[in-house]
This record gives C-alpha cells, sequence and structure tokens, in this order.
C-alpha cells in the first residue's frame, strides 16, 4: 500500500461517488492509474465496496445506541447471524473485557430502540446487556 492509495481511500471515503478524472486530477495522476489502482485494490480486496453516507438531518432524526453483549459459550456464530438479520445494526464488533460484542444500532424512535434491545436481550445465548444511547457525536470520520 503506498501513500497514493492511503489518499486515494481518504477521497472515496469521503465521497465514494467521485468520478475517477475528479480523483486523478486530485491525486495528480492519470486517470488510467487511479482506475488501475481502484482495480487492484478492490482485486485484492482491500475495498470491499461502495456505500452511502447518511446526511446529518438524516441521522439527527435516529436513535443510535451501543449495545454490549455478554454470550453464553459457543455461541457466537448463531448470534452473530441473528444480529446481522436486523436491520437496525449497523455493525457488530468483537472486543474483549467483560464483554464479549458491542453492537451499534440506529431506531427511528426510543420504543423502537427498546424493541430492538429486547430482541437481542432474547435471544438464546445472551446472558447479559447493557446499553449507551448515543446523545451526540463528536468526531466522525
Amino acid at each position: 500500500m503506498t501513500g497514493k492509495d492511503r489518499d486515494l481511500l481518504a477521497l472515496l471515503s469521503a465521497n465514494a461517488r467521485e468520478t475517477t478524472a475528479e480523483l486523478a486530477r486530485k491525486l495528480k495522476l492519470s486517470r488510467s492509474t487511479v482506475q488501475a489502482r481502484l482495480d487492484r485494490l478492490e482485486k485484492e480486496g482491500v475495498i470491499r465496496g461502495y456505500g452511502v453516507r447518511l446526511s446529518d438531518d438524516y441521522q439527527e432524526g435516529l436513535v443510535r445506541a451501543h449495545i454490549l453483549i455478554t454470550l453464553a459459550p459457543k455461541t457466537l456464530s448463531r448470534i452473530t447471524e441473528k444480529l446481522s438479520a436486523l436491520p437496525e445494526v449497523q455493525s457488530v464488533h468483537s472486543v474483549s473485557g467483560s464483554f464479549d460484542m458491542i453492537a451499534i444500532v440506529a431506531a427511528e424512535s426510543i420504543s423502537e430502540l427498546d424493541r430492538v434491545i429486547d430482541f437481542i436481550g432474547g435471544i438464546r445465548g445472551v446472558e447479559r446487556t447493557l446499553s449507551s444511547v448515543i446523545l451526540s457525536t463528536r468526531v466522525e470520520r
């Protein structure tokens, strides 16, 4: 991974819809060089896909929370599968410490968030949860 590759990834992180020609201009490279780098990064699995960044106005309307989860032994894959099926779950991370996982969730209301938390707590193999509602985001990259 070169410095130009990292610069390219940073530009794509800010705007994944940027044209190859515009990326090339910003990186001071030819369009074909940028396209070749993109192709290589995709082939190597560095770039898994291109996504949507939601507007601040839309996200401000969502209630987001971190849900820390303690699992029973040998239930990780089944619980991960159940969590990934919930549209409100944005990401799930394995962590060290007294909890095994953190799920980041976003719901349209407090009552919807409460339903999601109850559902997660009710999954067979989930021993304990601890939820923290996100009040505001101070830094996001």
